[in-house]
């Protein structure tokens, strides 16, 4: 049985306590949303990404107060060329959504959620280091992978496929 056809039309979603709560909180944080697959993707303006994620942490109706993952893809020679990826949970109402942000490739930086979630620090880092997206606000912003001294950005997909030389 193939699966249900996604939806990507906010009116249809603006049910969904999450997006109900951005929406309430500020609607232009919200530039699209989907449901597909029984999970929630919200795209947000990246300047209000913090403020989006503790109304979504700390809202009754919503509760992510568990930050599982973020990761990053690079959509070179697409721009905006990056899409960093949060992964939330909310363990009292079991369930999960993704957040997403786009940003250009000439420099590519978002605010850092280590101030809402500590546990954010390793993942930015790996996405510092392999994508060489900048965090702004991130305590500790080095190569985590990677030796110090190493040139580019591995998972960049105008990186070298046997490195610099």
């Amino acid at each position: 049985m193939p699966p249900a056809p996604a939806i990507t039309d906010l009116e249809a979603l603006k049910e969904r306590p999450a997006l109900a709560a951005l929406l309430s909180w500020k609607p232009d944080a919200v530039k699209a949303a989907k449901w597909d697959r029984d999970e929630l993707t919200i795209w947000l303006e990246p300047a209000l990404l913090p403020g989006a994620c503790d109304v979504l942490r700390s809202s009754p109706a919503t509760q992510f107060t568990f930050l599982a993952d973020i990761t990053a893809l690079d959509w070179s020679p697409s721009e905006p060329r990056f899409e960093v990826v949060y992964s939330l949970l909310s363990h009292q109402r079991k369930e999960r959504i993704r957040l997403k942000v786009k940003l250009n490739g000439d420099d590519p930086n978002v605010e850092s959620l280590t101030a809402l979630w500590p546990g954010a620090s390793p993942f930015e880092r790996e996405v510092f280091d392999l994508f060489g997206i900048r965090f702004q606000g991130h305590p500790y912003l080095k190569r985590i992978m990677m030796p110090d001294d190493w040139e580019g950005h591995p998972l960049r997909k105008d990186y070298p496929v046997e490195g610099y030389r």
